[in-house]
């Protein structure tokens, strides 16, 4: 079997202050609709790719990161002087995992989002027409899609 070479991914915030390295994304990415990502983000929503903590890590700038934790116990970290979202963690996080924004990548990423999730409130002037699979909630609930 030829298995492909991992690699490593490098990304960061727009101002430059804070540098991450990131290998072997899980396979699981999705586009987030929640409203707390619609917001925090600015966008239709946010694209999200789990790193095992072992494999990512700060380059720069980790003390530029602050930290907001909403009333779910969520956690996003952005950047102080950019504002640039940069990771998310659930409110359930056992700190295995880095969720990574992946609008914050320097170049091409190899795997593609599979789903969207929290599609019960995304924004109504946006139709996902891609073919993934769509989730009222997270993955483990049912499905908006059939």
């Amino acid at each position: 079997m030829n298995e492909r070479k991992h690699d490593t991914y490098t990304g960061g915030c727009l101002c430059g202050a804070v540098r991450y390295a990131a290998e072997r994304f899980e396979p699981e990415m999705a586009h987030c609709h929640c409203s707390m990502c619609r917001r925090f983000h600015g966008a239709a929503y946010a694209t999200f790719g789990r790193v095992r903590r072992e494999h990512f890590r700060w380059l720069s700038g980790e003390d530029r990161l602050r930290a907001y934790r909403a009333d779910n116990g969520t956690v996003r970290r952005f950047c102080a002087d950019c504002g640039s979202s940069l990771s998310f963690a659930p409110a359930n996080d056992d700190g295995r995992y880095v969720e990574v924004a992946l609008g914050t990548l320097d170049g091409e990423l190899e795997q593609r989002p599979d789903a969207h999730i929290f599609i019960g409130s995304k924004a109504n002037w946006v139709e996902p027409c891609d073919g993934l699979p769509q989730y009222v909630e997270d993955r483990r609930g049912p499905r908006a899609d059939g």
